[in-house]
């Protein structure tokens, strides 16, 4: 049951790997979540179809919102509300969703990248609480990121920043989906972990327990590691020195109080976390390292729909704003 005195938003997430939608209130309540897989291949008109669906479906069960927020990978203009090609959603060119979105749902519309709303959910309402500066990183299907400064989200001019699975790690090392050699994505995101993984195994495999894993994933990486397999302990410190690496940056030139890091690959646990806090402490600058906590996300799989409502009441709230200053000046 729906107790918040405000009324609430519906959220929307597009991943690559899933679709998510919920009836989100202000005490980041998720209420009518659905999800279901993005079945990417389709294209976005039968994608949008099920995911304003499944927005339906949610509201349906829940109850009216005030307006929609809606996640996605960039690139994007956020201000013109278009998802203007995500690199997840391969055909995704020029797509209006804002203004379809409105359309649909009878309410106003907000975009945000997914990764920047995740960061976005974390610092009001998950492990970022009380805190000025953190920086937020999702290791999924890619690697996305966002950061809040001094209490402001980081967007940047273009509505694209935070693009940190995008800092070089290795020059002239592996082509990621952006066209550089060497991103962090293309070494430390699930998929890249299991197209690593599938590699080594048929180079040199023969005697691993990752050989004959017909759909190979990351988790199966870590749990190989976990249990020794030299193969998988190479691919995963292999995985853990770069992904260091990127964050010791983003410690060293933004000096945060918290890094949080959310995603399928978080469920690593402890496999993840040790490394990463060891080498980030002992390789960042020393001020920022004796500031800095690694932490993981609090909010789970529901990050981005919590992140995607938290923007939408940002805009619900600047709307009115604006239409307060407008009649005072009537």
């Amino acid at each position: 049951m729906i107790t918040s005195n405000r009324l609430p938003v519906l959220a929307l997430d597009i991943g690559g790997t899933k679709l998510a939608v919920a009836v989100v209130t202000d005490d980041a309540q998720c209420h009518g979540l659905l999800v279901e897989p993005t079945r990417r291949d389709e294209g976005p008109g039968p994608i949008l179809d099920r995911l304003f669906a499944m927005g339906q479906a949610a509201i349906d069960t829940a109850g009216p919102v005030a307006g929609v927020g809606i996640s996605c990978g960039g690139p994007l203009r956020r201000a013109d509300g278009i998802l203007t090609g995500p690199l997840h959603l391969p055909g995704w060119v020029d797509i209006p969703i804002v203004a379809m979105a409105e359309e649909r749902f009878g309410v106003p519309a907000t975009l945000e990248n997914d990764a920047t709303a995740a960061a976005l959910g974390e610092y009001r309402y998950g492990a970022g609480r009380s805190t000025s500066t953190m920086v937020y990183l999702t290791l999924s299907t890619g690697i996305g990121g966002g950061a809040v400064i001094r209490g402001q989200l980081h967007r940047g001019a273009a509505d694209n920043g935070g693009e940190f699975g995008h800092i070089l790690v290795r020059s002239g090392g592996r082509r990621c989906l952006c066209g550089r050699l060497g991103c962090l994505e293309i070494y430390a995101s699930g998929s890249s972990i299991a197209e690593r993984a599938r590699e080594a195994v048929a180079e040199r495999g023969d005697t691993s327990s990752l050989a004959g894993i017909e759909d190979l994933r990351a988790e199966h990486v870590s749990a190989a590691a976990e249990a020794g397999d030299p193969l998988a302990v190479d691919l995963w410190t292999e995985t853990t020195d770069l992904l260091a690496s990127g964050i010791t940056d983003l410690v060293n030139i933004l000096e945060p109080d918290l890094v949080v890091l959310g995603g399928g690959v978080t469920r690593a646990g402890s496999l993840l976390l040790d490394p990463l806090r060891r080498d980030v402490l002992r390789d960042a600058m020393p001020p920022a390292a004796a500031a800095v906590r690694i932490e993981f996300a609090e909010l789970g799989d529901v990050v981005c729909v919590v992140g995607a409502a938290a923007s939408a009441f940002d805009f619900l709230d600047s709307l009115a704003t604006a239409s307060a200053r407008e009649s005072a000046r009537a």
